[in-house]
């Protein structure tokens, strides 16, 4: 009996020493986890711009590329060797086994370029969706036509307030609970908008939409330049919405073996972006079809009942981004600290702790903190808020993170890696395939940030700076 009970230690425990218990299916639900955001909002409005022909081939397009890029980076978790080669427990693990240092500071300053401008377009998307249910509720009252407009500057400050209080606790982002509450809130109001935009369709008695989308003219309002920037933005917010590379690695950390762990990867990612691309491309189509070419920004801030469901949708948006900015936030929290600390061995404001001891804080239970946590992590807070207030565009933030992370880390780093480690001859045909991907994807996100950044511009000639309107 001893004997068996080692010999089942000996399988559990992996080469590196640690326990995974991961399995195709765990991998499956975090990789669905990770890919439905807030992002899907923006689906119906950017199918809108592309119409019946292009919308879906762009959904289901950015969903074959990530996939394809996925199957490519499940290979370079391990290296020199996919199956027998040492682990590498993180994406910037990975940069730098396949390509060098060099790459690795490229590859950090696009991933926490990403972190910062996930976080403003949270503050945004966060007072997008408390001034809906604001308006929701006043018509609801009031009557459909009532003039119910809010303004999400007050929302943006209060929402940017209790980030600074979360901003202090340690290591947010590892707590499981996190994680649990952000998947189920990402669920409940992606099916509420998804069934909302059925019910609208079905009331409509027909499909609206037109094959080229949103029209030209002066009858439409929408000029041509216009009409060019948004397809282009609509580009980045689809990019945006399959945002899944970053987080791949660190899934596949967790999977046991065997199977080996890119097998494991393999199907979890086929199941986990395929379920994610039937989704999105029925909601961005089923919402297209309600709303036609009028389709809003963020699908929920389209209706107005029943008030209380949409209520619902919009405070589990809410919830579930007070928490997913920790997320992002604190991985850029640990970089800094850890860079600051180390250049100032000596000094007390980076290395100094405080202890203010927990209300029924009994055994000992105390908040502990340094002076650089304190302040820095404030003013960092600070300053994302502030930039949310400058920049309040649902769409356009979400276009242009969606052309920033695209390209570099969905395809070329993947890409890029998997040529090194698989030794692909340069000039074979499979090389030249990867590099047409490579040199396309970059196109894309090039029109796309394009796209987003002209918008943001037009826009700041009609808009006051600091004052947030739905």
């Amino acid at each position: 009996m001893d004997v068996e009970k080692v010999e089942r230690k000996e399988v559990e425990v992996d080469d590196d020493g640690r326990v995974r218990t991961g399995t195709v299916w765990t991998a499956t639900t975090h990789a669905i986890t990770a890919v439905i955001g807030s992002g899907v909002l923006a689906l119906p409005w950017s199918v809108a711009q592309m119409g019946w022909v292009l919308g879906p081939i762009a959904l289901i397009g950015c969903a074959y590329i990530t996939y394809y890029t996925a199957v490519l980076l499940s290979d370079c978790y391990r290296t020199p060797d996919p199956v027998h080669g040492k682990r590498n427990h993180t994406y910037m693990d990975v940069v730098r086994s396949c390509l060098g240092p060099r790459d690795v500071v490229v590859c950090g300053l696009a991933q926490y370029c990403i972190l910062w401008g996930t976080m403003v377009g949270y503050t945004i998307t966060t007072a997008t969706s408390i001034m809906a249910v604001a308006r929701t509720d006043c018509r609801h009252h009031r009557g459909h036509d009532a003039a119910c407009a809010s303004s999400g500057t007050m929302y943006m400050v209060v929402f940017g307030l209790v980030e600074i209080v979360l901003s202090q606790f340690p290591s947010l982002e590892k707590l499981t609970l996190i994680s649990v509450v952000a998947a189920v809130m990402s669920c409940t109001y992606s099916f509420v908008g998804l069934f909302l935009s059925a019910a609208k369709l079905v009331s409509n008695h027909g499909a609206r939409g037109t094959l080229l989308g949103v029209k030209i003219g002066a009858a439409a309002g929408v000029s041509a330049s216009t009409k060019t920037w948004h397809s282009l933005q609509a580009l980045g917010n689809i990019a945006f919405a399959y945002t899944y590379s970053m987080l791949l690695i660190e899934i596949q950390d967790t999977v046991k073996s065997p199977p080996s762990e890119n097998v494991t990867m393999k199907r979890a990612s086929f199941y986990g972006i395929g379920v994610t691309t039937i989704f999105y491309v029925s909601l961005g189509c089923i919402g297209y079809a309600a709303f036609g070419n009028a389709a809003p920004g963020n699908v929920l801030t389209g209706f107005d009942e029943p008030f209380w469901l949409v209520d619902v949708a919009n405070v589990a948006v809410v919830i579930h981004l007070v928490g997913a900015y920790q997320v992002y936030a604190q991985p850029i929290f640990a970089c800094y600290e850890k860079w600051l600390g180390a250049r100032w061995p000596d000094s007390a404001f980076f290395h100094h702790e405080y202890a203010v001891r927990l209300p029924g804080g009994g055994g000992g239970r105390a908040a502990r903190f340094t002076m650089c946590k304190l302040v820095v992590r404030t003013a960092f807070v600070a300053a994302t808020t502030v930039v949310s207030l400058m920049l309040p565009f649902f769409n356009a933030v979400l276009g242009l993170l969606g052309a920033i992370a695209f390209w570099p880390l969905t395809v070329y780093f993947p890409v890029t890696m998997y040529i090194a480690q698989a030794k692909v001859a340069p000039g074979s045909r499979k090389w030249v395939a990867l590099q047409a991907l490579n040199a396309g994807a970059l196109v894309v996100s090039l029109l796309a940030a394009v796209g987003s950044v002209a918008d943001m511009v037009q826009r700041l000639g009609h808009v006051t700076i600091f004052q947030t309107q739905l």
